[in-house]
């Protein structure tokens, strides 16, 4: 029986470590008119099954919608606060503010 075991332990605990963590986030930043940095788009790769938050930092009205991607979903707009969402598609994204447009305020998502 213990020679049995053991090989299945190895193959149990290798395969976990290939797979990311349960409950894994990644938290972007929104700031005035930008997403992560003041500058260009920025782009974030995260992997299937992350929760992603977007996190308001800045004093102006604001809020996350995909313009183009696998799913369609946005925040609110406001202030403060934060948005999160779980993402299970893989797929690149567009994302961007409403309030702000498209060429001031966008980035892109890519989900492995």
């Amino acid at each position: 029986m213990r020679k049995l075991l053991v090989p299945v332990l190895v193959v149990v605990f290798a395969g976990a470590s290939a797979v990311p963590a349960l409950g894994a986030t990644k938290r972007v930043t929104v700031g005035d008119n930008y997403f992560v940095k003041a500058r260009g788009v920025p782009s974030v790769t995260v992997a299937r099954n992350t929760r992603v938050k977007w996190v308001w930092k800045g004093k102006s009205l604001h809020n996350v919608k995909v313009s183009t991607g696998p799913v369609k979903f946005g925040s609110s707009s406001k202030t403060s606060g934060s948005f999160a969402k779980k993402l299970k598609q893989k797929g690149t994204y567009s994302l961007y503010c409403s309030v702000h447009g498209k060429d001031d305020q966008s980035m892109k998502l890519v989900v492995r």
